[in-house]
């Protein structure tokens, strides 16, 4: 008997999927466990399995069809098998939503709610010609445009990059899902746009009614500007040379260090196995584009380094200040962490741990480890495998229950020039330290360089903020939802000690567990911090 599949809900905040592609087409046999699609969620694109034995009788849409949870996905029985019955209502599949170009794994489609079908009603995320600001992020709530990459009247090809968007999180490009003409802009560069918004119209000019989509958008969200009083932050009785505008640099990059290159530039150097920070962009605002590889020439390419320009200090002789608009992330940090502090009720743990035992170990484990190994990495891995042994620990509080979670993902926060961004190291327990330090030092390179997907900082289950290289000796940090501890870690520093009948030099590190008290009672968070000294003060276990 014919067996109907639907598509299902691949992440807690997944209200549809968009279809990247299928590996198994209609009349091709099917068998359980066989990869039948990839399907891009909310957060990530992720293999569907088949659940049975078969013939793939239907597919719900084709590869970019967007399917709400629940819809249609595949018929799957005996070859020949009447399945009309089951066809009564077919999913409704829509264009797919504009992904961004740095995400070519997790997905960005906009999460869309099905609207009225009355003829009164022009629902715009069924439209092919809208393109409505997408959620990029799992907390975003709206993005600013950080810059249009097409003006209204551009033509715009499928793959072109639309926009440059920057959420909570990051700044990620927008590519376009289809060719057209740029008819309209709903946000200007700096103005905010909420999530589900109208971005823009792509379409045939002289076939699309603009007037009548911008009048249907009205009643969602209005843009707003990113700054009340100025688009870019302004000084008072400054020196004019003093607000300049940051260039491009050398490579294609922006001024925050993030390549600025086409899709088909990128594409190419990938295939070409060039490094694009060498190259110096020849299209708008030094991006790299097509031409610049095909003139590339490697053995002629290295340039002397631009004379320093060091500006004479003269000393602040006048009254001044600079406001610094907000930006999302810091606006986003800001709410959250609020949040955190007024609403969970934090308690703190102090403790110190020797860390001579682990001070020989990797210094031992460094000259065999392909990666370097950091202390940080030490405490990601000791943290780790105390969560399994404390599992209160590895929680969440949801106001009428509390979740324990069965795996470990360990965020560790990193600092960044828009303020603090926690990439995640997955399943941290089950992995060596030579491992987790590759994944941590890439990650947290990647977060520098805003380069990050929602899929690497998003899922923590537990967060360790460490400021010990920057020689803070102990401090206490405010819990990153929705976790419900953080562990801030200071630095090693020398320690005189009693020892038998004299004195020596021990190194000593000191560490705070930030607590929600209403998940995570006193004796239950100094268990678990026992159980990180033991492993921090006998390496040799975290090696098991």
């Amino acid at each position: 008997m014919a067996e109907v599949i639907l598509m299902p809900r691949l992440s807690d905040t997944m209200t549809e999927g968009v279809i990247a592609s299928w590996h198994k087409k209609v009349g091709d046999r099917v068998k359980k466990g066989d990869l039948l699609a990839e399907v891009e969620t909310d957060k990530a694109t992720m293999e569907l399995e088949s659940y049975k034995d078969g013939v793939l009788l239907h597919l719900g849409g084709d590869k970019g069809a967007k399917l709400q949870v629940n819809d249609l996905l595949a018929i799957i029985g005996n070859e020949g098998e009447d399945i009309s019955s089951l066809l009564t209502k077919p999913a409704a599949a829509t264009a797919p939503a504009a992904t961004p170009s740095a995400s070519p794994t997790p997905a960005s489609t906009p999460t869309t709610q099905p609207t009225s079908t009355a003829a009164s009603t022009m629902d715009l995320s069924k439209m092919d010609e809208v393109v409505l600001m997408p959620r990029l992020s799992d907390t975003m709530e709206e993005g600013v445009i950080a810059g249009w990459h097409k003006q209204v009247g551009d033509t715009v090809k499928k793959g072109e990059v639309l926009a440059d968007i920057e959420t909570d999180k990051a700044t990620m490009e927008l590519e376009s899902y289809k060719n057209g003409t740029l008819l309209y802009i709903g946000a200007q560069k700096g103005e905010k746009i909420k999530v589900n918004s109208l971005l823009c119209i792509i379409g045939e000019k002289g076939k699309v009614d603009v007037d009548a989509i911008v009048a249907a958008s009205k009643s969602s969200s209005p843009v707003t500007t990113a700054a009340t009083s100025s688009p870019a932050p302004t000084a008072t009785a400054q020196p004019a040379a003093a607000s300049t505008a940051a260039p491009a640099t050398a490579g294609g990059m922006d001024a925050n260090g993030r390549i600025k290159a086409s899709p088909l530039a990128k594409k190419i150097a990938k295939d070409k196995g060039v490094d694009l920070s060498l190259l110096r962009g020849s299209g708008d605002g030094g991006r790299i584009v097509k031409a610049d590889l095909d003139n590339y020439n490697p053995s002629v390419s290295a340039t002397a380094a631009p004379a320093l320009n060091i500006p004479t200090y003269t000393g602040q002789t006048t009254e001044g200040f600079t406001d610094i608009p907000n930006s999302q992330m810091r606006g986003v940090i800001a709410k959250r962490l609020a949040e955190s502090k007024f609403s969970a009720p934090h308690f703190y743990l102090k403790m110190e741990i020797n860390m001579d035992n682990a001070i020989s170990a990797r210094t031992q484990l460094n000259e065999a480890s392909p990666v370097k190994v950091s202390f940080n990495d030490f405490v990601i891995k000791a943290v780790a495998l105390a969560l399994r042994q404390h599992p209160a620990v590895n929680a969440s509080w949801l106001g009428d229950k509390i979740r324990r979670y069965h795996h470990v993902h360990i965020g560790m926060a990193v600092a960044i020039e828009d303020g603090l961004i926690v990439p995640v190291v997955r399943f941290a327990d089950n992995k060596t330290l030579p491992q987790i330090a590759a994944e941590a030092k890439e990650l947290a390179s990647k977060a520098k360089n805003k380069k990050l997907q929602p899929n690497e900082f998003t899922g923590n289950t537990f967060t360790i903020s460490n400021l010990g290289m920057m020689d803070i000796d102990e401090f206490t940090a405010i819990i990153n939802p929705p976790d419900s501890c953080i562990l801030a870690v200071g630095r090693i520093s020398e320690k005189i000690i009693r020892k038998g009948e004299g004195f020596a030099a021990t190194q000593v590190m000191k560490v705070t567990l930030s607590c929600d008290h209403r998940s995570v009672d006193g004796a239950t968070g100094a268990a678990f911090l026992q159980t990180v000294k033991k492993y921090l003060e006998n390496p040799i276990q975290l090696f098991l």
